[in-house]
């Protein structure tokens, strides 16, 4: 879901894991311990610095698909409390995700923005029927709000539902024009692109389609 405003997670990065030596814990190596506690080593010196802050983030999505749900949201509350305002929001969004997964809270959503971002997050790991959901709430609540049609119509696209993405697709780029481009570079539309009627949608000023 590339370029769109739906704040999409980033992609994760490739970490070197070593076996930590059977050293003095005072004298461990702190290259040999494992990712998540090298970076949330990290995280903690280096709170306020952005970029150690998205690095911190990426670990803990890398941890999230992984299953290690407990892992993973020490590494996202860490990541909530750095500089970059949508890292964090993203980070506490997926702290209710472990929550729910470890039992330990319900998610509680109450703006249109707290569903869609929900219903992103869900897109980025891929679990597109519950992220339907939640995007239709949102959309419930702001009817006119084309980043929602938007991201709604990729959930229904990626869920194999093509008339309500095209539904959905068309009306957020009435709403907002620029949607038409940013369709056209996302790979997640891409299977779509050039199939009736997506390819009237995003490319109208192609003749003959």
């Amino acid at each position: 879901m590339t370029g769109k405003n739906k704040r999409a997670v980033p992609k994760n990065t490739e970490r070197r894991m070593t076996k930590p030596q059977a050293t003095q814990p005072a004298e461990s190596d702190p290259e040999a311990a494992p990712v998540s506690s090298r970076v949330k080593a990290a995280a903690l010196a280096q709170s306020t610095d952005p970029q150690k802050q998205r690095s911190v983030f990426e670990a803990a999505v890398k941890l999230f698909h992984m299953r290690q749900w407990r892992e993973a949201r020490e590494l996202f509350v860490n990541a909530a409390g750095g500089p970059e305002r949508d890292v964090a929001q993203r980070s506490r969004l997926h702290i209710a995700m472990c929550d729910r997964r470890l039992e330990q809270a319900p998610v509680n959503l109450l703006s249109a923005e707290d569903y869609y971002n929900y219903g992103v997050a869900l897109i980025n790991t891929r679990n597109v029927a519950e992220a339907r959901v939640h995007l239709e709430k949102a959309l419930e609540i702001t009817p006119n709000a084309d980043h929602v049609h938007y991201a709604l119509a990729l959930a229904q696209a990626l869920g194999g539902d093509p008339t309500r993405a095209y539904e959905n697709l068309r009306r957020a780029i009435e709403l907002e024009p620029r949607n038409r481009i940013i369709a056209r570079q996302d790979q997640d539309f891409a299977p779509l692109a050039h199939q009736p009627p997506f390819d009237a949608l995003l490319y109208p000023e192609k003749k003959g389609w």
